[in-house]
């Protein structure tokens, strides 16, 4: 009974993980892309080593799958959320069908509307140099 849970959890894992490589391809932006991968992949892999973990059936075996899996769903939103917002700052556009756009710009407070969300604005790329600061530098005392 152990060996056939154990099956159904390590085929459930890479089904999921075959979802992931589907919503990959078929995906129309990068972040829709890894959003997919990011979840799909996390619960899969949980599940293919809850099974490693059934099949083995020794504690330590057990403990490190745990460990594993606490690991995996600490790091990998956090890798997600940092590569997005990394690939958002430098650029890459939002598919064209994007409703909200939560990192826009906020409007003016003459210009803000009574929604916190903006809707989708081109962005442009940074030429990589910096704005000259406004603020002028203290003088120094001889």
């Amino acid at each position: 009974m152990i060996e056939i849970l154990a099956g159904l959890l390590i085929f459930a894992g890479a089904a999921l993980m075959a979802v992931a490589a589907v919503g990959l391809l078929r995906l129309p932006d990068f972040y829709l892309r890894m959003a997919a991968t990011t979840k799909a992949t996390t619960l899969g892999v949980t599940l293919m080593t809850l099974g490693a973990a059934l099949v083995f059936n020794d504690v330590s075996v057990t403990a490190r799958v745990l460990a594993i899996v606490l690991f995996l769903f600490l790091t990998a939103p956090i890798g997600a959320h940092v590569i997005g917002r990394a690939a958002y700052l430098n650029g890459v556009r939002l598919w064209e069908k994007t409703v909200v756009d939560q990192w826009a710009r906020q409007p003016k407070p003459a210009e803000a509307s009574t929604t916190a969300m903006t809707t989708v604005k081109p962005r442009q790329r940074s030429t990589g140099r910096r704005r000259p600061s406004t603020t002028k530098k203290p003088r120094r005392r001889r």
